[in-house]
């Protein structure tokens, strides 16, 4: 479902976007304003999915509102001017409505929005489960939880995975860490990383995991300990 509000100066077109959202089982239009100003206070408190917003408005254009609106929500402009059409495109809206449209070309618009919310969603899921690497002149795809450690060599990391030949790539310790899961991998030495769930247990200053021990370095050990015991 796509939580919606629109923005129109003119009631008439207002009415309009209530007959054809209600058409559509998807779209859930909360509420309409025919004020800039209300319709942006309601978006600081409420999370909503997509906006309609006419360009031309007396007290603020929709292209003003625009740059107030989060960038993480979807906006579809309607207007009755079709010069405006560049401006909204180059703002990466969904689409834009020429008034009078029909409610067929409404729906596509609105199927627009629900594809780009749908790819938004896998994307998401997608950045969280794997990580993109550059190695030997491609792009690789690595699955988080068959990374068995990071290790670093020199100015190089190498990326142990499970059941698979390690990867090197050129990269720092810190620039990989920021893109693995915060709560789930940890630095416990200037040159290892490790995932948490594959710890077995701690043994004289080093970390026993699968057959494998790598040492905790003195300058991450106190906090590598809070980690892990806080995760078991």
């Amino acid at each position: 479902m796509i939580r919606a509000i629109a923005i129109d100066d003119e009631p008439p077109s207002l009415e309009i976007l209530k007959n054809f959202s209600s058409r559509i089982d998807f779209i859930d239009l909360q509420k309409t304003f025919t004020k800039p100003s209300d319709a942006l206070k309601y978006l600081r408190k409420f999370p909503i999915d997509l906006v309609f917003l006419d360009i031309q408005m007396p007290s603020m254009t929709g292209i003003e509102a625009h740059k107030s609106i989060d960038k993480s929500t979807k906006v579809i402009f309607t207007t009755a001017y079709s010069q405006y059409a560049v401006d909204g495109f180059e703002l990466q809206a969904v689409d834009f409505l020429l008034k009078p449209y029909t409610f067929e070309r409404f729906l596509k618009a609105v199927e627009r929005a629900k594809q780009l919310a749908s790819q938004n969603k896998e994307s998401h899921i997608d950045k969280l489960r794997y990580i993109y690497v550059r190695a030997d002149y491609s792009l690789v795809k690595i699955n988080v939880n068959d990374i068995l450690y990071v290790e670093g060599l020199d100015d190089y990391l190498k990326i142990h995975i499970l059941n698979q030949k390690s990867i090197v790539v050129r990269m720092t310790m810190k620039s990989m860490l920021s893109n693995l899961p915060k709560d789930e991998f940890v630095r416990i030495h200037r040159s290892f990383i490790i995932p948490l769930n594959r710890i077995v247990s701690i043994r004289n200053k080093m970390v026993v995991f699968e057959g494998k021990e790598l040492p905790i370095g003195i300058s991450y050990e106190e906090e590598f300990i809070k980690r892990f015991t806080s995760k078991s």
